[in-house]
């Protein structure tokens, strides 16, 4: 397996980008970004200090008044310029992800055309920004009910999808008024400031978005408790949404979290199984299983699940894997870690009794000598108690679990802390109508892969968020209430 070349502007990305111009860290020390394929150093990144965070900060802050008095529409102008010329550098985008990320070039470009999609819906909201007015209980006075921006948002985005969760989030936030900080992790933090180089090109002016580099605990941590920051939104674990949290707590911060998930895919005995199978396959294998609304867990039908297994076994076992840079169906894990995680929830998870009816695991040899590999594996198991049901694997490995009916695959999917997704296949009208309030998850796919819409809302219950984002009331959160009693008699 020969590695493509690593897109040639990537190791120059040695700086932040503050206040409209890129400078060093206020500290020497330097972050290795690897290729996962090859683990080879592509780039280094300023591992920032709370003092660049303060600087950051700052620059946005100042930048905040003027920024927020701008017409919506004028604001939007700056974000479909910026959604435009990452259309037009897809390319070079798209082999950044792939470098820092691992995930197949294919999968990569369509990300870049997620962040584009993304930054055009929030500058489409721009004319729909309202309040209201609402009848008084006196005479001669209107209750009038206004939208402001909040002020500083801090973005803080995780490594699976480093450009289109940076859109994602910087589009609303902009559009809205807001100014805006941006701290990718630090695995993958050359797609933000990419972005941030295009922003700079287009002339969105000075302050307005800000990128930093550093690691969570530090400089993370530092912006969501920082007295001027006034809403907090990350993707990423629920342990580090645990921590944000907290940091927030002293000045009751606004914070808006998507974290981890568990998702149920549960597929009845009058199901389309080649459909769900087709479904099953994408939802579990795409960007390698690291997708929040990845199918984790499989309740089967006894009545199919013989059936469904068969295929899906076969259709996992025929899929490729290799040099993301090519087209392939699986590339890389995002980093060691990650496969060491993944093979501790797999072990213990056999010796609990699973099953193994597809053995991947961790590869080592040959071809995969370098780099973070794990192929598709399969397991089978009896108990939901087993850490391959509860556990978030976050990677090519899936378990399954056979069901009497309906509802014991809707007891045993609800037994979890997660609530972000879930799957169910069926043609029964009566149980898809029940689907919405007999799951306890956020967002449900019925007979259909995973993928969420930009007009949709995605959002997480229990440990899996609190928030959300897209769509109407994604866009809604970047903004804050006012009441006016305007009495004129």
């Amino acid at each position: 397996m020969t590695l493509a070349q690593t897109p040639s502007d990537a190791p120059i990305m040695g700086q932040m980008y503050i206040d409209g111009a890129w400078r060093s860290a206020g500290q020497a020390d330097m972050i290795a970004v690897e290729n996962p394929a090859n683990e080879l150093v592509i780039a280094h990144i300023p591992e920032g200090s709370a003092d660049d965070a303060d600087a950051a900060v700052a620059a946005a802050r100042a930048a905040f008044p003027s920024w927020a008095a701008r017409p919506a529409i004028e604001r939007a102008g700056y974000v479909k310029a910026l959604a435009d010329a990452m259309e037009a550098d897809t390319g070079r985008l798209a082999a950044l992800v792939t470098a820092e990320q691992g995930k197949p070039i294919a999968q990569a470009q369509g990300e870049i055309g997620a962040a584009v999609n993304y930054l055009r819906y929030a500058a489409e909201e721009a004319r729909r920004i309202k309040g209201d007015i609402v009848t008084s209980d006196n005479r001669s006075e209107d209750i009038q009910i206004r939208l402001h921006p909040h002020g500083v948002v801090v973005g803080l985005t995780a490594w699976n999808y480093p450009a289109a969760l940076a859109a994602r989030k910087l589009g609303p936030a902009l559009v809205a008024g807001n100014t805006f900080v941006l701290l990718s992790h630090e695995i993958t933090p050359l797609s933000g400031l990419a972005i941030a180089r295009l922003a700079d090109q287009i002339g969105l002016p000075k302050g307005v978005f800000n990128v930093v580099t550093g690691r969570g605990p530090i400089v993370g941590q530092h912006l969501v408790a920082h007295p001027d920051t006034a809403l907090i939104t990350m993707t990423g674990s629920t342990r580090a949404g645990r921590e944000i949290c907290r940091g927030a707590a002293d000045e009751l911060k606004i914070v808006r979290l998507e974290l981890g998930g568990k998702a149920p895919f549960i597929v009845m005995e009058d199901a389309d199984v080649d459909a769900a199978v087709a479904a099953a396959i994408t939802a579990r294998y795409t960007n390698c299983g690291q997708v929040c609304t990845c199918n984790e867990r499989m309740y089967l039908h006894d009545k199919i699940a013989d059936e469904f297994l068969e295929k899906f076994v076969a259709k996992s076992r025929a899929l490729t894997i290799g040099d993301p840079t090519t087209d392939v169906d699986i590339g890389p894990k995002v980093s060691g870690v990650e496969v060491t995680k993944i093979a501790e929830i797999v072990a213990r998870g056999t010796k609990a009794g699973a099953q193994v009816l597809l053995e991947g695991g961790t590869l080592t040899e040959g071809p995969y000598a370098a780099g973070h590999w794990v192929a598709p594996t399969v397991m089978e198991v009896a108990d939901n108690a087993s850490p391959m049901l509860q556990e978030e694997i976050f990677g090519p490995v899936v378990a399954a679990k056979r069901v009497g009916d309906f509802d014991e695959a809707v007891a045993l999917a609800n037994d979890t802390s997660f609530g972000l997704s879930a799957y169910l296949f069926t043609q029964n009208a009566k149980r898809i109508a029940q689907a919405p309030y007999a799951l306890k998850f956020g967002e449900i796919y019925l007979n259909r892969s995973n993928g969420e819409a930009v007009q949709g809302f995605h959002t997480g219950w229990g440990h899996s968020g609190l928030g959300g984002e897209d769509g109407q009331y994604g866009f809604d959160a970047y903004l804050k209430k006012q009441t006016t009693y305007l009495y004129w008699g």
